[in-house]
């Protein structure tokens, strides 16, 4: 991670902190928070924040999305096996096999683009760090298309980075996540009408296809909350306070047929919806599991139901 507009040896705010030795308290690298069951650990503290993600996926509309993105990939990959469907269901056995490898159609399709987005992720931030592509990734003929349209994304808008991968977290409202990359461009600030030296949050998205919608309005809640975190965790483990960045952003919709840019809008306006979101996600995993008791029993004896 480069550091160009951050302050190296800062302090983060000590909230949540808790006395322990000096042999105890984490050093380097290791003082970087990790993510864990949909939170991020502070290390050498007792505090937790929840993952920005995790937030997103409980609170907000994305899993309606999801619901029916699962069931349209159901409808499809059924209606394009249609004979082994109907060969499995005159046997038991096969019928089960089969009902089980339809219904983890969304599933398969969900770790494969995992896979890809995690695969382009390394892609990128070798390229930012400096350092060679790893090697499997670079003899990978399916990642060589993703490689090819980052790099003219970065040479055709000028793009330098700032950070790339960085943990950042907020200890005033409860979450942490990790952000794709600052960067700064000419082209693009000339675009927003912007100095040139700004830097901007930047996010990557390889789903979808280049003609049907990949980015979703959760990509502004994610930045937003980004953009008003108030520490981040330098790549040798120190926390700092977190970069100052515009209140537009954009995406790198990145496909192997090519890429667009996305501005994205991740201001004040937008970090009030995610932090209602937030409550929402709360709420969903939190007290809703409690509000809805077990039905009531009417007292058998006379005299239990007249007391």
């Amino acid at each position: 991670m480069t550091n160009t507009t951050v302050r190296a040896g800062a302090s983060a705010p000590a909230a949540g902190r808790r006395s322990r030795t000096k042999q105890e308290q984490p050093t380097g690298t290791d003082r970087i928070p990790r993510p864990s069951q949909g939170w991020y650990r502070v290390p050498g503290t007792d505090t937790k924040l929840r993952r920005v993600t995790t937030i997103l996926s409980q609170g907000s509309t994305k899993g309606d999305v999801l619901s029916k993105w699962a069931a349209n990939l159901v409808a499809e990959v059924a209606m394009a096996n249609l004979p082994r469907l109907v060969s499995s269901s005159l046997y038991t056995e096969q019928r089960a096999e089969t009902y089980d490898w339809l219904r983890r159609a969304p599933l398969r399709k969900r770790d494969e683009r995992a896979d890809i987005g995690s695969a382009v992720h390394s892609i990128i931030e070798a390229h930012v760090l400096g350092m060679p592509v790893p090697e499997d990734l670079l003899n990978d003929l399916e990642m060589a298309p993703y490689l090819a349209h980052f790099l003219r994304f970065v040479d055709e808008w000028q793009v330098t980075f700032e950070a790339s991968e960085m943990v950042v977290g907020s200890y005033e409202h409860g979450y942490a996540g990790t952000l794709d990359y600052l960067l700064k461009s000419p082209l693009i600030a000339g675009e927003f009408g912007i100095p040139a030296s700004t830097v901007l949050l930047g996010d990557t998205k390889t789903g979808g296809e280049l003609d049907v919608k990949g980015v979703y309005p959760e990509a502004a809640l994610q930045m937003a909350a980004y953009r008003k975190a108030d520490v981040a965790w330098l790549r040798d483990g120190t926390n700092v306070p977190m970069p100052a960045t515009h209140d537009r952003g954009v995406v790198l919709h990145l496909r192997p047929e090519g890429y667009r840019l996305i501005p994205i809008a991740c201001g004040d306006d937008v970090f009030a919806q995610f932090r209602i979101t937030q409550q929402a996600a709360e709420w969903i995993s939190g007290l809703s599991k409690t509000v809805v008791g077990e039905a009531l029993a009417l007292p058998t004896a006379p005299e239990e139901r007249a007391a």
